[in-house]
């Protein structure tokens, strides 16, 4: 027959058990310590009462007298008797120098000979033994009776032993009653801890629980997503390593212990990680990242706490805007091929009526619109994805009605970028910043731009006057990355000149205005600045700064410098 297996006990259990072992050992120690020092103290005291009825007895001036009777008995043996009941002793000896007694508790017993040591009280000193005489074993003192300095005769007072053990057994009654009550005690108040022990451990075994707390460190580490755990006063009860690196806390930057508005994160995000209630898959932005936030309270019968999660939504985001784009070019082109087919079947229309030269004169205007940007863009920029981006981007704010110029002064060489500055980060900064100033011109009312404004560029090549137009600045120099966006807008006030770069802020609904946030956590995640101001034609200009640091690694640089050289 198989036995199951048992359980081990719980934590608690076994809490209990040894601490009731412990209680019952420190409870019998001190009764065994109480009824030991008790003994010696009872002998002690015994030991000073007797002595203290010998000496007085000794230096009684009748004792003196009394001796130099011819019958010392009879007037010391009643003397002896009274000493004896006044101070509850056994017995009051008193001798003469050859030890044969003058008074005795028995009667009989006087004229015999004193049992015990007298040679110490015969040279004149004063001591105690433990001796069994006629009565037993007995605690005495002997003590000489001195006449004028002679030593004419002893006395010895002593208390037996039985007396002394029956007085400490009486004093053992009461120390058992008080050790039963301090054990009886312990055990409730033990038992009480420990089922409150029980119910925070839920029953679990030592075992069981460092188990437990293994796995936990192991998750904690292990996870991915960011994990803090908030008590009831809204301090860091825990925060794993996912989520220090999402918060841009610094690995050995100590966070347990300190409140949330410690932290130093944005107002909105805060704000979620104090709220009472709930809150899923909220999307908020820190200095540098991108991160979806869920948080649950903790309840049981008050607000214990808050349970918060962070996913890093960075590069989902970044891909989202890339994903964005690349269905807008997508569209773009879609809508290019179509007019493309159009202008195929005028020409084509116009060679079949005969028009040769009507037909080679719109193909060849044709060409030369749509040749201008791309000349200027190529020439300009040779910074392979900051091109395409610019020529989509043209592709599609042609679409909506605006007109995409690129600056006279714009220049980027092959090369100028360095490869710590991220691709992806560009794309944020210059699609956000066109796409928000496409948007502002395409809403402006038609002649809202300044008259007579200079437009370099291909403006000057044929652009109709008075069409809403974004003009993009793109410049590379030793030192640092320049990309300005301006549009022919309504513009923004200098009362929400902070505002726009806040999550959510927006013009055109919920749901928006996470753009210029993400543009200006791009320019901050690469150490640079982003500007905003009144532009030259009535509408927005953003202005963002990247420094490039040191850009003397690399072909395109080394071309540079040998043309220098030359």
């Amino acid at each position: 027959m198989r036995l199951p297996r048992t359980r081990p006990r719980s934590l608690a259990g076994q809490l209990f058990a040894m601490q009731v072992v412990l209680i019952a050992a420190v409870v019998a120690g001190c009764a065994v310590f109480a009824y030991v020092s008790g003994s010696a103290q009872a002998e002690e005291t015994a030991a000073r009462q007797v002595r203290v009825a010998a000496l007085a007895v000794a230096d009684s001036p009748s004792v003196r007298e009394a001796i130099r009777t011819p019958d010392p008995s009879a007037v010391l043996q009643p003397y002896a008797e009274r000493v004896r009941e006044d101070t509850g002793i056994a017995f009051v000896t008193i001798m003469d120098t050859e030890r044969v007694r003058w008074t005795h508790p028995d009667t009989s017993q006087i004229g015999d000979t004193f049992l015990g040591n007298t040679a110490k009280a015969l040279r004149g000193q004063t001591f105690s033994e433990t001796y069994t005489g006629t009565l037993g074993p007995s605690i005495r003192v002997v003590t000489p009776i001195r006449d004028d300095g002679r030593i004419v005769g002893l006395v010895s007072a002593g208390i037996t032993v039985d007396r002394v053990s029956s007085q400490v057994r009486e004093q053992l009654g009461a120390l058992a009653l008080a050790a039963g009550g301090a054990l009886a005690l312990g055990g409730i108040g033990t038992y009480v801890v420990n089922a409150r022990l029980r119910r925070h451990t839920h029953g679990m075994n030592a075992a069981e629980l460092s188990r437990l707390h293994d796995y936990h460190q192991a998750t904690l580490h292990a996870v991915r997503e960011g994990l803090l755990m908030l008590d009831g006063r809204r301090r860091i009860a825990l925060i794993n390593d996912a989520g220090r690196e999402l918060l841009g806390l610094g690995p050995d930057a100590e966070a347990v212990g300190r409140t949330v508005d410690e932290l130093a994160l944005p107002a909105p995000l805060t704000g979620a990680l104090l709220a009472s209630e709930a809150r899923v898959d909220e999307l908020h932005l820190t200095a540098e990242r991108v991160i979806v936030v869920n948080t649950r309270p903790v309840v049981g019968g008050e607000h214990r706490g808050t349970v918060v999660t962070l996913r890093d939504h960075t590069e989902l985001q970044a891909l989202s805007g890339e994903l964005d784009s690349e269905r807008g070019f997508t569209q773009a082109l879609r809508s290019q091929a179509h007019e493309a087919a159009n202008r195929l079947h005028t020409v084509v229309s116009l060679i079949e009526l005969g028009r040769v030269e009507e037909a080679v004169d719109f193909a060849t205007a044709e060409l030369e619109l749509a040749q201008v940007l791309t000349d200027r863009v190529v020439g300009a920029v040779e910074e392979p994805v900051l091109a395409a981006l610019l020529l989509g981007k043209a592709a599609q704010a042609n679409e909506r009605g605006v007109e995409l110029v690129l600056a006279e002064d714009s220049l980027i060489d092959d090369g100028a970028l360095p490869p710590s500055l991220a691709q992806r980060d560009l794309v944020t900064i210059l699609g956000n910043l066109i796409d928000n100033a496409v948007d502002a011109a395409s809403e402006a009312p038609e002649g809202a731009e300044e008259s007579g404004a200079a437009v370099p560029g291909p403006r000057a090549a044929g652009g109709p006057a008075g069409r809403a137009r974004v003009t993009v600045t793109a410049l590379a120099d030793e030192r640092e990355l320049l990309l300005r966006v301006a549009d022919t807008g309504a513009g923004i006030g200098p009362e929400a000149a902070d505002e726009v770069f806040r999550r959510g802020w927006s013009t055109h609904g919920a749901g928006r205005g996470l753009g210029l946030a993400l543009v200006r956590q791009a320019a901050h995640r690469n150490g640079g600045t982003v500007e905003l101001d009144a532009g030259p034609d009535g509408g927005a200009r953003f202005t963002v700064r990247l420094p490039l640091g040191d850009r003397t690694a690399g072909p395109a640089a080394g071309a540079r410098a040998k043309e220098v050289t030359a």
